[in-house]
Parts: C-alpha cells; sequence; structure tokens
C-alpha cells in the first residue's frame, strides 16, 4: 500500500505539539457545558415561566412534544427527568447537526487545506460560545447549539492533521494521542465547568462565568493555532511551491487499492455508536433508579471512565496495531452490556465501568486510524468527514432508540439487545475488516 509522504521529524513534533495543546483547549471547552445542563434548561423554564408570555415560546413547544413523548411510555417516567430528555434532545440535535456538516468541513479541508478550515471552524466556534455568553433566554441557547453543530470541524480536522504527519506504522499512536486528550478533557472539563457555574457574575445569565472562560479558551486556541500550526495537507503545501498539478496527475495514476471499504468502516461506526451513545445516555438513568446517584455519584463514576481510559490510550492502546485496538474494544463492550443487565451492586456496576473505559479508549480511534488507512492525500478530509458523520448519524439516534427501549421493556431487556448489537458488530470486526498490508508494524510517538 503506498503510504503518505513522510514529514520531518522535526516538524512532525511542532504539529504534535500543536496538535495535542489546541485539541485539548477546544475539548475542555466543549465539555464544560455537560454537567450544567439540567441546571441551565431548568433556569430557562423558570425564567419563560415567571415572564408568564401568553403565546408559546419555542422553549414550552419543545417541552410539550417531549411530555407527549414521555407519556406514550407504558412505564411512568418520573417528572424528574423531563429536563434530561430535554438535554438528550438538544445533544441529538447537536449530533445530527454534525452529521451534515462533517463531510462538507472534510471537503473544504481538502481543497482549501487543513489549516484554513481549522480557522473557519475556529471563527463558528467562537461565535457560538459567544451566544451563550449572551444566552438570556432559550431562543439564544438554542442558536448558539445549532452554530456550534455545523461549525464544529476541530476534532475530524485534526483525525486528518494527524493522518497527514503519520506514515502507517505510525498512524495508530499518532490517533491514541487524539484520543487522550478526549479523556483527559472528560475528566477535568466536566468539573471544572460544575465550579465556575458556581459564580455568578451576570444575574440575567447565571452560566455567563463558565461561558466566558470557555470562550477565552477558544480565543486562546484560535490564537495559538495561527501562530503556531503549519499546513499539514500535501497537496496545499506543495501547491505554494506551484507542484500541485504534478501531485494531482500522480495521484490519478495511482489509483488507490483499498483492503477495508469506505461503506464497510462507516457501517461499523454507525452500528457500534448507535448502541455505545444509548448505553451512555442510559447510564446515569440506571444508577438513579438501583443505587439512587446524584450528579456527584454519576461524575465519579464516568471520571473513572475517563481516568482508565486516558491510562490505556497512553499505554497499550498507542503500541497495538489499530485494527487488534477496534476488536479489544467491541469485546469490551458487549461484555460490559451483558454485566450491565444483570448487575446488582456498585462493585459490579464499576468492573462494568472499566470495561466501558477500555472500549472508549479504543473503538472510535482505531476505527479512525483503519479510515485513514484507505484514503489518499487528497481524499483523506472528505472521507474521515464521512467517517465521522456516520458515527454522529449514530450519536443522534442511538439515546432515542435505547431509552426509549429501555422505558418500554425494562433495563435488563434493553441492555441486553444492546449485547445483541455488539455482537452484531463483533461480527462486522472480526469477520470482515482485515488488517492493510503494510501496516503490521507500529511504532510509538515521542510528543517530547
Amino acid at each position: 500500500m503506498p503510504s503518505s509522504p513522510p514529514v520531518s521529524a522535526a516538524l512532525r513534533k511542532k504539529v504534535l505539539r500543536v496538535l495535542f495543546t489546541s485539541l485539548l483547549l477546544d475539548l475542555i471547552s466543549f465539555t464544560f457545558i455537560l454537567p450544567l445542563f439540567p441546571k441551565l434548561l431548568e433556569f430557562y423554564r423558570d425564567h419563560e415561566s415567571a415572564q408568564r408570555h401568553t403565546s408559546p415560546t419555542v422553549l414550552s413547544s419543545i417541552l410539550a412534544g417531549l411530555n407527549a413523548y414521555k407519556n406514550s411510555f407504558a412505564r411512568p417516567i418520573n417528572d424528574r427527568y423531563d429536563i434530561v430528555l430535554l438535554g438528550g434532545a438538544l445533544g441529538s440535535l447537536f449530533s445530527l447537526l454534525q452529521a451534515v456538516a462533517s463531510p462538507v468541513i472534510g471537503t473544504l479541508s481538502d481543497r482549501y487545506g487543513r489549516r484554513t478550515a481549522l480557522l473557519w471552524s475556529m471563527m463558528g466556534n467562537i461565535l457560538s460560545v459567544g451566544l451563550w455568553v449572551a444566552a438570556t433566554d432559550f431562543r439564544t441557547f438554542l442558536a448558539s447549539r445549532v452554530v456550534g453543530g455545523l461549525s464544529e470541524g476541530n476534532v475530524q480536522l485534526a483525525i486528518a492533521i494527524a493522518a497527514d504527519i503519520s506514515d502507517e506504522s505510525q498512524r495508530g499512536a499518532t490517533m491514541a494521542l487524539v484520543g487522550v486528550c478526549f479523556s483527559i478533557a472528560f475528566t477535568f472539563g466536566p468539573a471544572l465547568g460544575a465550579w465556575l457555574s458556581s459564580i455568578q457574575s451576570v444575574k440575567e445569565n447565571p452560566f455567563a462565568t463558565a461561558a466566558g472562560f470557555s470562550l477565552l479558551l477558544i480565543l486562546v486556541e484560535t490564537i495559538y493555532i495561527y501562530f503556531a500550526l503549519p499546513e499539514t495537507l500535501p497537496v496545499a503545501t506543495e501547491s505554494s511551491n506551484g507542484s500541485a498539478k504534478k501531485n494531482k496527475t500522480d495521484a490519478q495514476a495511482k489509483p488507490r487499492v483499498r483492503t477495508n471499504s469506505h461503506l464497510l468502516l462507516n457501517a461499523t461506526h454507525f452500528t457500534f455508536i448507535l448502541f455505545f451513545s444509548g448505553m451512555e445516555f442510559s447510564l446515569p438513568f440506571m444508577t438513579y433508579d438501583l443505587f439512587a446517584y446524584g450528579s456527584k455519584d454519576t461524575g465519579k463514576l464516568l471520571g473513572f471512565i475517563g481516568l482508565v481510559a486516558s491510562l490505556l490510550q497512553g499505554s497499550v492502546v498507542r503500541r497495538m496495531h489499530p485494527l487488534r485496538v477496534v476488536q479489544m474494544g467491541v469485546v469490551a463492550a458487549t461484555a460490559a452490556f451483558f454485566l450491565l443487565a444483570r448487575v446488582d451492586s456498585q462493585r459490579g456496576l464499576y468492573g462494568a465501568a472499566a470495561l466501558l473505559a477500555v472500549t472508549s479508549a479504543t473503538v472510535v480511534t482505531g476505527l479512525n486510524s483503519l479510515s485513514s488507512f484507505e484514503a489518499s492525500e487528497g481524499e483523506r478530509g472528505g472521507k474521515l468527514g464521512n467517517h465521522r458523520s456516520f458515527g454522529q448519524f449514530g450519536r443522534g439516534l442511538g439515546p432515542l432508540i435505547f431509552c426509549s427501549l429501555y422505558w418500554w421493556a425494562g433495563r435488563e431487556t434493553a441492555y441486553a439487545a444492546g449485547a445483541a448489537g455488539m455482537l452484531a458488530v463483533c461480527a462486522l470486526v472480526f469477520g470482515s475488516l482485515k488488517v492493510p498490508p503494510g501496516t503490521e508494524t507500529v511504532r510509538k510517538i515521542k510528543t517530547k
């Protein structure tokens, strides 16, 4: 299999440093809002109730629709879940918007370069968080989520950049570095966001401090990218030297032979995320029902998952071939589903959480690497964008479908169905995916 033109060790080290720092800033900023959703949405609901609008508002219309959906279940759903359902609906909206935008952002990065696409994406992020800072009503907050969903391209562009600077033997280790950023951010970002939300600096928007600090991180990230990140797309880099036409001709003369089709990889990604995201969203419901967990207990559980995942990505995952990483992760996910269907103790819950940490550290990272192996330089952004789009479609649909099954049929049936779905994913991974020739060797990366 032909490999990407190598970059110098010095350039690779520089790009990795910029990539790690900027993505960490971005993801920490992104995770600030996650633990705030319940109180934030309660604030907007109470604010609109106090205004005593005579005509329906956007929020009241959405809540009415969600309550009608909730009341359609045979099993009663506690009213305390109303806000959680609204948060889930907004999360699904964000993911579905990402599914639409990701292929466009990726294709634009193939045409105009990663750095240019990333900077334009950052402009959208700044506008999104700026709207959150100014959101004294739900309509403005909803606009901020829509803008964010359509413009957030940092993760997929970071993956494309990581692929640009890595040959096949380095690809898995570089993708693991991206995964480490996720784990660190999701371990510490929500806690920092929760603390910042306790500092109320603007009466009209109690969450303005957290939003303002998030905006500060995004601004710092944008300035850092502008001054420190070089262009990594080979075609874009060569075009400045007048050689893009030759590169394009060479690429057309040598069609890429794919070991794993993008359709297969995308289908695997979609199916995995469909079941896994449903489980993630239902987990707080389950822990509340079984063990009366509050926000603090749930945060501790999620922090445990993030910490274990980051340790795995920094040690084990980066030393393994991406296909083996995916195989390990889907087996762990299947075992976790079976355990969650029967768990009756907190010890068993944390055992399942350890398995989920293995899955979080492996599957998406490995699939991203495999997808990048099958894409040539001039199409990498678009192919990885499509790959992310399939995952985001799964993330948009998974919570709704899985939680509906949870409430209709009960925990045991829902998680047993999830385990069956994961067995189907295992069949795809072990029965259809193959190691691309020339990628068998895995090399570790050094970031210092």
